[in-house]
Formats: structure tokens, C-alpha cells, sequence
């Protein structure tokens, strides 16, 4: 009976022992051997053997690219402008080792590189240059961590601006600025209209003052014309004179008579003789 347990307990203990030193690494993965608690080597994908009881997997790194989300946060750009940026890197870790024994924890020590290198690179630009300069953004920023990540055996396959844009209370202040700037352009677009009206009208009533002083003077030298032709046509006699001012005379009177204010009008018996005596002929 005693046998049976010694040989239940060898062939239990075999087992284990034989399933410690045995490791099947999958595809896209790498463990970290460690023998009495240093380095030792790396497995890489498929059946291993290692020591049992003597060798330990205490790390299991994946080989394929992985996807880092950094998180949103506040930038401050060279002229005092609040923005919010976040990105995504793509990272794939070449060598495993360097990766765990390199830094404590590698992917909160990328995230936190990634915003301190975005700050930085952000901080020295100005809010136009900010967001309309992703592509040198990104240049910038991969340069930048490429090196410091190098030392721990991953390699930056790429990193990208997710979203870059003010904050609420940025976009509030540029709201408002926008607003005071299009009142301003209404306002000078307004004025601009008024000093072009009040230029038109000045020039219009400079043209009429000019046309109704060539007006006049059109009229004085007919009048004077109209004066040496009948004085010309007279030459002394009285009677043309004295039918053209009757005409003008009863013509007035006529145009008097017409008026609505008028109630009574009396007219001279002797037109003839009333004009010649307006005339001073005898």
C-alpha cells in the first residue's frame, strides 16, 4: 500500500515537474525566462523546454503592434490660447527584455512622454498655427519619443492627432470675437455706404448747381439776343413793342384770372393806352 502511494506520489510529481519544464509560446508572443530570479533568455513562439522548479515565466510580451489612446488634455499654445489635444501611437516592442527591465511600467511611461513631448511642441506654436499644423505636429511629436523609447526596445511605428481644437472657453472668447469682428466689418461696411451716398449727393447737386448756372447763362444770352433783335427791329417805333407787351400784359392778366385766390379781377378799358403809358411812350 505504502509502494502505491510512493509511486502515485513519483508519477504526480513527474507530471508537475514535466509540465513546469515544458512552454508552448503561442503566436505573436514571447515570454521572459528568468532562472533563480535573473534574466535568463527568451522564448519565442512555438514548444520549449526550460528548467522546472529552477526557471520561471514571470512576463508574457506581446510582439504584435499595440494601440496607446492618450488622453485628452489642456495645451497652453505661445500666445496664451487653451487647447484640448489628445492622439494615438502605435508601438511594437522588438525587444522584450529591454521592455519589462528597461522601465517600470512601459505603457504608462509612453503615454506620459507622448503628452509631455505634445505640450511642448504645442507650447512653442501659436492657436492658428496649432490647428491647422497636425502634420508637422505629428512629425515633431514621433520624433521626438522615437529616441527616448528606442532605449527600451519598442519602436514607434507611427503616432497620430486624434482631435486638436480650444476648449469651451476658448471657443466662448473666439465666438465672441468673431462677432465683434463681422459687427465691426457691418459698421464700416455702413459707413463706407453712407460716405459713398453723401459723395454721390454732393456731386449730384454740384452737377445741377452747374447745369442750372449754364441754364442761366443759356437764358441771359437769349434774352440778350431776343433784346438786340428787336431793339434792332424797332428802330424807334413803338407800335411792335407796344403789341408785345399787350400780349405779355393780358397773358398775365389771364393767368391771374385763373388763380383760385382770385375773386375779381378789373381790367382797363384802354389796354393800348395803359401799356404805352407803362412804356412812357405818349
Amino acid at each position: 500500500m505504502e509502494g502505491l502511494i510512493v509511486v502515485i506520489f513519483v508519477a504526480a510529481l513527474a507530471i508537475v515537474t514535466l509540465g513546469k519544464g515544458i512552454r508552448i509560446v503561442p503566436q505573436g508572443t514571447k515570454f521572459i525566462v528568468q532562472r533563480l530570479g535573473k534574466y535568463h533568455g527568451t522564448l519565442n513562439p512555438g514548444f520549449n523546454i526550460i528548467i522546472p522548479y529552477v526557471d520561471t515565466v514571470p512576463y508574457r510580451i506581446t510582439t504584435k503592434d499595440i494601440v496607446l489612446d492618450i488622453p485628452s488634455q489642456e495645451v497652453i499654445t505661445a500666445d496664451n490660447a487653451v487647447l484640448l489635444a489628445n492622439a494615438v501611437a502605435y508601438i511594437n516592442i522588438v525587444t522584450p527584455e529591454k521592455a519589462v527591465y528597461g522601465v517600470e511600467d512601459y505603457i504608462l511611461a509612453i503615454r506620459n512622454l507622448v503628452q509631455t513631448s505634445l505640450r511642448s511642441i504645442v507650447g512653442e506654436m501659436t492657436l492658428d498655427s496649432a490647428l491647422s499644423s497636425r502634420d508637422q505636429i505629428k512629425a515633431k511629436l514621433k520624433t521626438a519619443i522615437s529616441d527616448d523609447i528606442a532605449d527600451w526596445g519598442i519602436v514607434l511605428k507611427t503616432v497620430e492627432i486624434q482631435d486638436i481644437k480650444p476648449s469651451e472657453t476658448m471657443q466662448r472668447a473666439m465666438e465672441e470675437q468673431a462677432a465683434a469682428e463681422r459687427q465691426r466689418r457691418a459698421a464700416v461696411t455702413k459707413a463706407e455706404g453712407e460716405k459713398q451716398a453723401a459723395i454721390l449727393q454732393a456731386e449730384g447737386r454740384l452737377e445741377a448747381s452747374r447745369k442750372d448756372a449754364e441754364s442761366q447763362v443759356v437764358l441771359a444770352n437769349a434774352s440778350r439776343d431776343a433784346i438786340t433783335l428787336v431793339t434792332e427791329s424797332i428802330k424807334g417805333d413803338s407800335l411792335p413793342v407796344t403789341y408785345l407787351l399787350g400780349e405779355k400784359y393780358v397773358t398775365a392778366l389771364t393767368d391771374l384770372a385763373a388763380s383760385p385766390n382770385t375773386k375779381t379781377l378789373v381790367l382797363p378799358a384802354d389796354v393800348l393806352n395803359t401799356v404805352r403809358g407803362l412804356m412812357g411812350f405818349k
